[in-house]
């Protein structure tokens, strides 16, 4: 048996309680066998790596839960030039910067195959844990239908992701079923319009309530969950009376969609970070946004804060997400000190992005805590969290990154 032991630090576990001082954590192979104050721990004789946090803080690996591992722009027009190829090899340095900055769990909601979650569950590539949901759902002339007025069509032709437009209920149907079909492990569905669409509008809602339904009841007979793309709020209440599981942006939600998420449990991911530096770039003339996306860009981050502050004073469960590849990757948790601006506490948001979220991902067997028999994805930060939440941001502040017991940054 190989033994690991991280000492000399306060631990953070995930479960909002007290931090504990002079902490330790024991690590056997992948998963974590013991953690807590340090002389609890029956420490093994011998095989032990014994790991100095030096006075650190030590807390699960954390979990955004909504990215875009393939992405990083808003140029869809370099799809008429970029081989497809080549945002798989792209997508291997952008996997590294998350885990860089401490997050080593995903879920991208859009474009991530099946071949590269196994490349990264194989050990070919390096990249954080990844639940996939291939090509999101759209209605013709809805957010991810990428056909343009001048009549050419730019979205990737792949047969790792199967066509994700669909209209009327035994299409949808049948698309959910090949979307499945392609290795989704959850189903993502537009049920608004976007800011970067060049079809849409944030507000307009997409698909009927019918077909949500049957989406919905698709995913369940495989026991998947459905995450929800909803800016205006018709399309909110329509996906939360579906059954979705999440709701993404959740930009225009009032008191009639909090009580429905309240009623359902319906989990809320905000996206400040997408929704921050959308408007930033929409501000900035020289930045390469869309023209078609500036003001909408800009009216949607002005309405969303205080909508996602309601939803929380309300006691909404919110979770960690950043939209990641709209924006660029490695800045994952800068979420954090949105999420604290917005008038969380900073506990609150540790708790987002590790317990919460593996929630959310339905990984809480698994993932965000740290605690015996979970997985060992640790993260050793140098400054107090706790004291300033923003630090979390930097990752030059991320001192180690463990994934499965493996360490995959050490800057100690």
């Amino acid at each position: 048996m190989s033994y690991t032991l991280i000492n000399n630090g306060t631990l953070i576990n995930g479960n909002g309680g007290t931090p504990i001082q002079n902490a330790a954590v024991l690590i056997n192979d992948h998963l974590i066998v013991a953690a807590g104050l340090k002389k609890s721990i029956k420490i093994p004789d011998a095989n032990v790596n014994k790991v100095d946090a030096n006075g650190g803080y030590i807390l699960p690996g954390f979990i955004d839960t909504h990215v875009h591992i393939m992405t990083e722009s808003f140029g869809r027009e370099e799809t008429l030039y970029t081989p497809l190829s080549l945002y798989f090899y792209n997508a291997i340095e952008r996997m590294q910067r998350t885990l860089n900055a401490g997050v080593t769990s995903v879920r991208d909601a859009g474009l991530a195959d099946a071949g590269l979650k196994l490349a990264v569950e194989k050990g070919i590539i390096v990249g954080p844990r990844i639940q996939i949901s291939i090509s999101p759902l759209s209605i013709s002339g809805g957010h991810f239908d990428f056909w343009l007025n001048s009549g050419f069509d730019i979205r990737p032709r792949y047969p790792g992701y199967p066509e994700g437009i669909a209209d009327g209920p035994e299409e949808v149907r049948r698309t959910v079923r090949k979307i499945m079909r392609a290795g989704a492990e959850v189903v993502k569905v537009m049920v608004t319009g976007g800011v970067i669409s060049a079809n849409d509008r944030p507000e307009y809602p997409q698909f009927t309530p019918e077909e949500l339904k049957v989406i919905v009841e698709e995913a369940s007979y495989r026991n998947l969950q459905v995450v929800a793309h909803a800016h205006g709020k018709q399309g909110i209440k329509n996906a939360i009376t579906a059954g979705v599981n999440s709701i993404e942006h959740g930009t225009c939600l009032d008191d009639e969609c909090i009580g429905l998420m309240l009623s359902n449990g319906t989990f809320l991911v905000p996206t400040f970070l997408a929704m921050k530096v959308n408007k930033e770039l929409a501000l900035d003339e020289t930045s390469n946004i869309p023209d078609w996306s500036r003001d909408d860009a800009i009216r949607m981050e002005n309405v969303h804060e205080n909508n996602i502050r309601n939803a929380y004073k309300a006691g909404v469960k919110i979770v960690m997400g950043t939209d990641s590849g709209v924006v660029p990757h490695g800045r994952n948790l800068e979420e954090l000190g949105y999420m604290y601006d917005m008038g969380m506490k900073p506990m609150e948001t540790i708790v987002a992005s590790t317990k919460r979220a593996s929630e959310s991902l339905g990984w809480e067997d698994r993932v965000g805590t740290i605690e015996e028999g979970k997985l060992a994805d640790i993260v050793i930060c140098k400054e107090d969290p706790l004291t300033n939440i923003k630090s979390l941001g930097n990752p030059n502040n991320i001192l180690m990154v463990i994934k499965d017991g493996k360490m995959v940054k050490n800057i100690i």
